[in-house]
């Protein structure tokens, strides 16, 4: 069951990048931010150890949420990688720029967050019994 989660985290965090690195590719930008290699490394490291833990939980839905969040760190980490004068941000609201990794990002962590409360509630009892 651990290993369906873990590859379904993986499919899921696999489309959310191939779907940035296209759009990046397709929507051309003036609008770029450079990464440190230190925070590409931290990146990398994050978006791993989401992948690996999240499935651990007894929860699809926490997988998926898992999925988005590490798709986003690595559409970022490879558009720093594919573009070297900075990742692109083709999409610019309000003054801000960004791109749909960023929006990954938020929204994954949002839909972790909030899916870890709800799973959390719904095993309390067995968080509660001695080890």
């Amino acid at each position: 069951m651990i290993a369906r989660r873990r590859l379904f985290a993986a499919a899921v965090a696999a489309s959310v990048l191939i779907i940035d690195l296209t759009h990046e590719a397709l929507a051309p930008t003036p609008f770029h931010h450079p990464r440190a290699p230190a925070a590409l490394l931290l990146i990398a490291v994050l978006a791993l150890a989401v992948l690996a833990a999240v499935p651990r939980a007894p929860s699809l839905a926490l997988s998926v949420a898992g999925g988005v969040a590490a798709g986003g760190a690595l559409g970022n980490l490879a558009s720093a990688l594919v573009w070297r004068a900075g990742i692109p941000d083709p999409l610019v609201h309000g003054g801000y720029a960004f791109n749909l990794a960023d929006v990954a990002l938020v929204l994954g962590d949002a839909a972790l967050l909030t899916t870890a409360l709800v799973v959390a509630w719904d095993h309390r009892q067995r968080l509660r019994e001695p080890v």
